[in-house]
This record gives C-alpha cells, structure tokens and sequence, in this order.
C-alpha cells in the first residue's frame, strides 16, 4: 500500500511520539513554556527511528492539552486518561445507527471491518447502541459525548446533528494517525451560530460557498444565510423573478452540501426598495418562496436593511411576514423558524418616537426572529445593547455582527483576533451570525474564532483562538501567516469608526520610538528593524505558497504590499543608524543611497496601492497602515531631516500627505475619508442609507486654492439636483453657488460654468427645507 504523507500527517507522528513520551503539555519551569512540537526536524531526519532528541530541539510555545487542541471550538468539558496518545488502529468495526452522512468523514480516515476488535459505536440518545451511555449525554440540542481509550470510541449525540459534532470532533482530534484516551461533553452555548452572505460587492464563487459550507460543518457553526446585496435575484431589480436555470442548480448544490455539514441554509430575499403593499406583490413573494422550496431550501429570511421610502413601514413589514409564517412556513411543517432583517437594525438609526421597533415587537409572529447589528451599524455586542433591544422587540435579538466585513473599507484586510464582544450574553441572544468579507478563504480566520466563541463563551480566548485559526488555514506555513496577518486587522479611517488593534505585539517599541525621534533606542530600533524583515520574509514565503491556492490568491495583492512596507521599515531603521553613527563632514554616498531605496519603495508601494484591488469604492492595497507604516515614515522624515540639517541639504522628507479635509454636519458622513488620485478627490461612499437633514452640508477644504475641471455626485435618487445648493469659495467667507444638472438617472452633474474656477472650498448644502433619505454613492470633483 502507498501511502502518501502530508504536513498535517507527518506533524501529528511527532505529535504522537511525544505524546508517548509525556512531552506535550509538559511544563518546563525553568524555560517558563509548555512544550508543544514543530515537524521541521522530523522532516530533515525521517529515517530516525527515535525522536525524543529532536522533538526537544524543536519544541515551540503553544498552550496546554495541546493533544486535543485539534478540535474547534473548544469543548466544554474534557476528562484526559491514562491511556495517553495512541495510535489510530489499521481498521477499526464502525456500528452506527446515525444517517449516512453523519459517518461518512470516518469512512474515509480509518478503513472498516466488521471483523475489527477496535469498535466505534455512533448513536443518538434513544438509539438502543447508545442506550448505555444515556446519562453522559448533555442535555442540550446538538450536544454529544465522545469516549476515546485503546479498546474503543463512543459517539453519543442529544440529536443527530449533535451526533455529527461529536463524529467532527473526533475527525479533529484525529489529526492524520492519533487518538487520545478522553471523555468529552460538550454543547454549544448559542443556538444559531454561523454565517450571513450580506455583504456589498463581488459575492463569493460558487465553489467558494462550496468550501464556506465544509469550514463550517468541521467548526460546528450551524447556519448559513445567503443574501448576497449584489445578487439581482435575491434584490432589486429581480427578487420577483425566478433563477436562471445554472443559478438554481447551484444554489440546489449548496442547500445538500449544507446538509451534509450540519449546516440549515436560508435563502434571504431583499424586497423592500421597491416593494408593493398589495395581494399581488405578497403572491409573488410566496411563489419565489415556493420556487425555492422545490429548490431544497427549507429556511428563509427578508430583509429590509438599507431601504428608504414605502417599504420602511413596520406595520406593513410585521403584516407580510406573519402572512409568510401563516400560509407557508407554518403550513409546510419541516421550514426553520422564519428570520427578518429590520430598517432600524441599530441603536443609532433607531427612534423610540417612531416606535418602528415596538411596532415589530408587538405586531410579529413571537416564532419570527429578528436581527440587530448592535449600538450601530458596525459595533460589538454587550448585555445592555442586548436588554435595550430586547425589551423592544419583545424576544431575543438575532445578532448580524458586522466584522470581518470589509465592504466599506475594501482596500483593507481584516485578519487579526476576534474580541471585544461580551462574554456573559450567551443566553441573551437567540443567533450570532458573522457578516463576512468578500474574500471567502481570508474570512476563515475570522470566522473559525467566531465558532469558537459562540460554541464556549466562558472559556474563549481571543488570541489562543487566533493562533489556532492561522495554523488551522495554512498548517505547513501557519507562523509566516501569523507574521503577515498582525499587520492586518484595523480597517483604517471609516464611516463607522470601527477600529481594531494592530501590531499589537509591536506597540511598546513603536511607542517609544514615536517618542524618542533621533534619540531612539538601539535595542528598540533593532525589534523594529527585526520585525520588519520578519514580514518581508513572510511576505515572499506566502507569495510562492501553493498549500491554500484560493487563499494566497484572495490576498496576493497585501503580500506585495506587505513585502515592500517591509524592506522600507528596515531601510528607515538603516538610515536612522547612518545618521547617528557619521558626523556631518563624513562621506554622504551610502546614506544618499539608502534614500534613494527608500524613496524607490515609497513609489512602489504607491504603485501596487493604485494598480491591485481597483474597485469604484475604496480602490487600493492598506497594509501596517495603523502602526508599522506611519512608524517608518516618522524614521524616515527623522533621519532625512537629521541629514538635511547637517549637510546642509534638501531632501524631500515627505511621505504621504492628504492635503484635502472633509467638514459636515451629516453624522452619518462625518468619518468618510477623503481620497485623492491624480487629479481627482473623491469622498469614500456608504453602503447605508443616509440621514441627511435641512439645511446640513458637507464641505470640502483643500490646503491651497486650486482650478477645477468638473464634479459630480450620485445620491441613488433621481430629481434630486433640485433639493441641493453647490458653492464654492477662495476664504471661506464669499461664496459663489454652480449649477447642478441632472438629466435622467441618479448622477448629478456641474454646468460648465465649473471649469477654470478657482477654490479653496466646496460646500453642498440641503436645501429642500426637509429630511433626505438618500444612498451616498459617490461625490467627487477635479482639477487641473
């Protein structure tokens, strides 16, 4: 028999021989770690029978019980025996009452043989295989308890799916040729865990969703909601109309795919733009949901977010969904309970004046769910937002937790821990279901630390969970993806003003380095220096990867970024000790050629900024933009400066500068940042609709007066030009207004009156007398 060994296979054989050993999970006071085991030494000495001396010399830190690390999330409650790490028999006698699918994954690890001694019975509670083990079994849905020793396993579910998360686990915990004795309990703490597709722009790939729905089964997250915005079959202009024939075959595949995982799949419909409030839109509605029925699906949403006009009616919404729940998902008895998406789905937007979410609360079906992203749109849960909102829609909220969701800052790549969430809201949520980015295989990091979290609130640890979930993603290169991802998880300036901490390992020498300037620490400016070239190293590492093809393809653009903010973070630290070890008569040829790279870099990191990820919204390519770029930039314009004064030279110091600044009384406009290319600014759009009261503006301040060529803005309405006064202006004070044009559709144009005038300001003001909902697509304006 040809056997073919993998990194996972070969790691888990060292694994396993310090397991025998009593290695792993060994405490080393005297070094201060736990020991756990990297393959590199097993690869360069297969032919060694004994590996002691070398899982010696290459034990790493990791947490304890390493050996059941394997399995997300983190069970419950795990009971270790005697038996230790063992090997997986050659074949073992599999006797299961549970469905095929449930056992299908063991099939394919362990071959089967009814004549086997090592026996692996699978049941669920009722089922006469199981009948011994009943009261080991956690009383709760989708709970299961594994037994492991050298005779046997039982796998014993509350339920069936409950009896799929335990076979799961034990597919984790086998990790290539190992078992461990072990007893484990375990069930989640939320009920609903898992994913909602509702994010704007390119929506995942078929075969994305394929890969999505397995991610999720191995990580027990339980539901997927597909809502794609940019999906015209599920939205505006075509929710009425039935999927092209290819469409429906996929989304048929998905629904079974889903199956096999655990995985309830909700189609969500989005109707609301333009939405009817009579018999014949509500007929069409309950025949796409019987289309989709015969299409497999057995869960549904509507949703009513980023709507204006008609379809906001809470009255009218609470009316067609009790009407939905009635006559189909009550009437065909096997549907899942029936999920809306308010208007008002955040504290922000909402108005007890309006009482749109205690019209919802009273009127709606109490099987109805209902989602809630929070305080705002984008923001963490915690117990008081959750009694807020309770109280008012009169059940437990349905979160749509709004990370790693990167459609309003689509230049950014969110992959760093998963905190700030309570940990004590458990039991006051009836779902949490993770808004995703567009890049299914980046948003794995994310989302397997969400599993976690929603599965044992009480015991999850943001950071060990995010380690896990990087060597989970990319096993053979999990440490360069570590490296590479610390520099990856703030969005930057944004309308929400939703921030994460980044290079946070970083931040005591990047603290003082900020403030030392030209007096920085050797010792300080080596950790930068080191760091950097850690991520250059990466960087180039991942760029050559093919482990996960469809990951290093999502992300290629950031590793060329992050190859390049790496080698000028260390040619600022080279420059700063050029400047600091010569004295100012001293031979200026190797520091001018520093510059000159550096420079070099500057450029380059421009050019992948404005040729990689080029879409209409937040084009661009951020990397260590929070922490490690601003820093090399502050070494940069030190030592240039230092330079300059003692040689008496002229270097250009300059980085990056935005010289344009953005003023509005519009909240909802207020953290949009500016962008400029060329010769064109352009203010960042927002996916929400937007509050725009009488008589508020938005301003645009330039740093000096400049000559305009053209500006135009769209506000996803027509016949709004009319609403709106433009200005412009050299100080401030005297202001002269420009025509607005707009002939047919949602783009408003300049007259020509615009081109050659000279400004410092522009200013837009509402002057309809009247509050404007409107969509902020795009506002822009040139120069020349």
């Amino acid at each position: 028999m040809i056997v073919r060994l993998n990194w996972i296979h070969i790691w888990c054989r060292l694994r396993s021989e310090a397991c025998r050993l009593k290695l792993i999970g060994r405490k080393f006071p005297e070094f201060g770690f736990y020991a756990y085991l990297c393959p590199y030494n097993l690869i360069m000495n297969m032919k060694k029978q004994h590996l002691l001396s070398l899982s010696l010399m290459a034990a790493c830190l990791l947490p304890m019980q390493a050996q059941i690390s394997y399995i997300n999330p983190v069970p419950q409650q795990v009971t270790t025996s005697k038996d230790g790490c063992f090997d997986v028999p050659a074949q073992w006698n599999l006797v299961s009452s549970a469905p095929e699918y449930v056992t299908a994954g063991l099939k394919g690890l362990v071959p089967v043989s009814a004549k086997a001694d090592f026996k692996v019975v699978v049941g669920t509670r009722g089922d006469k295989s199981v009948k011994s083990y009943a009261k080991k079994i956690p009383a709760h849905a989708e709970g299961y308890y594994l037994h492991v020793d050298k005779k046997g396993i039982v796998v014993a579910g509350y339920d069936e799916r409950g009896t799929l998360y335990g076979v799961k686990s034990l597919e984790a915990m086998i990790g290539g040729g190992q078992l461990e004795g072990c007893d484990i309990a375990d069930y989640p703490d939320v009920a609903w865990r898992g994913v909602v597709e509702g994010f704007y722009g390119t929506p995942w790939s078929h075969e994305a969703r394929m890969r999505q729905l397995d991610f999720y089964g191995m990580n027990k997250l339980n539901v997927y909601l597909y809502g794609p915005k940019d999906d015209p079959y599920h939205s505006v202009p075509r929710w009425r109309e039935p999927y092209p024939e290819k469409e429906a075959a996929q989304l048929k595949q998905l629904v079974e795919e889903a199956h096999k995982n655990g995985v309830v799949f909700y189609w969500a419909i989005h109707p609301g733009q333009d939405i009817k409030w009579n018999t014949e839109d509500r007929d069409k509605l309950m025949h796409k949901f019987e289309l989709m029925y015969q299409l497999g699906v057995r869960a549904f949403a509507v949703f009513f977010d980023d709507i204006s006009g008609e379809g906001t009616r809470a009255d009218k919404q609470a009316e067609l969904l009790n009407y939905l729940d009635d006559h189909f998902v009550k009437a065909k008895k096997d549907v899942a309970p029936l999920v809306m998406c308010p208007t008002e789905y955040n504290r922000a937007w909402s108005s007890d004046k309006t009482g749109y979410l205690r019209t919802l609360g009273k009127k709606l079906n109490k099987s109805i769910e209902v989602m809630w992203t929070g305080n705002s749109v984008v923001h963490c849960i915690d117990k008081p937002s959750l009694e807020w909102i309770n109280e008012r829609i009169e059940r437990k909220a349905y979160i749509w937790w709004n990370y790693p969701v990167s459609d309003f800052v689509r230049d950014h790549l969110l992959m760093g821990p998963v905190y700030g969430n309570g940990l004590d809201i458990a039991g006051d949520m009836s779902a949490f279901v993770s808004n995703p980015m567009e890049r299914a295989e980046a948003s794995k990091v994310a989302l397997y630390s969400i599993a976690d979290y929603t599965w044992n609130m009480e015991q999850y640890d943001s950071i060990q969970s995010w380690h896990r979930s990087l060597m989970n993603l990319l096993p053979r290169q999990g440490k360069q993806l570590e490296v590479f991802a610390r520099h990856c998880s703030d969005l930057g300036q944004n309308g929400h003003g939703f921030r994460r901490e980044e290079s946070v390992e970083m931040m005591p020498v990047i603290n003082r380095l900020k403030a030392a300037g030209i007096g920085a620490a050797e010792s300080d400016l080596k950790a930068f220096a080191g760091e950097n070239e850690a991520v250059y190293r990466a960087a180039n590492i991942l760029l050559a990867d093919d482990e996960n093809k469809p990951l290093m393809e999502e992300i290629r653009p950031w590793l060329l970024q992050a190859n390049l903010v790496g080698q000028y973070g260390s040619l600022t630290v080279q420059m700063m000790e050029w400047v600091r070890a010569h004295a100012a008569d001293s031979k200026a040829d190797d520091f001018l050629t520093l510059y000159d790279c550096a420079t070099a870099l500057q450029k380059q990191m421009y050019d992948v900024d404005t040729q990689y990820n080029q879409n209409p919204y937040q084009p661009g390519v951020k990397y260590g933009s929070k922490e490690m770029l601003p820093t090399a930039h502050l070494l940069f314009q030190t030592a240039v400066s230092q330079f300059n004064k003692e040689h008496g030279t002229n270097l250009n110091a300059t980085t990056t500068y935005n010289p344009n600044k953005l003023q509005t009384t519009v909240g909802q406009l207020k953290l949009l940042p500016l962008r400029a290319k060329g010769n064109t600014v352009s203010i960042s759009p927002s996916n929400e609709v937007v509050t725009w009261q009488a008589a508020d503006y938005l301003t645009v301040e330039m740093e000096s007066e400049v000559t305009l060529s053209g500006l135009d803005f769209d506000f996803g309405t027509e016949n709004v030009a009319s609403l709106f006064k433009l200005e412009t202006s050299c100080d401030g004070k005297q202001w002269q207004p420009v025509g607005l044009v707009q002939s047919g559709g949602t783009t408003v144009h300049t007259t020509d009156v615009i081109n050659g005038m000279k400004a410092k300001y522009i200013r837009l003001t509402n002057i309809s007398e009247k509050e404007l909902k409107l969509y902020f697509r795009s506002f822009r304006f040139s120069k020349k």
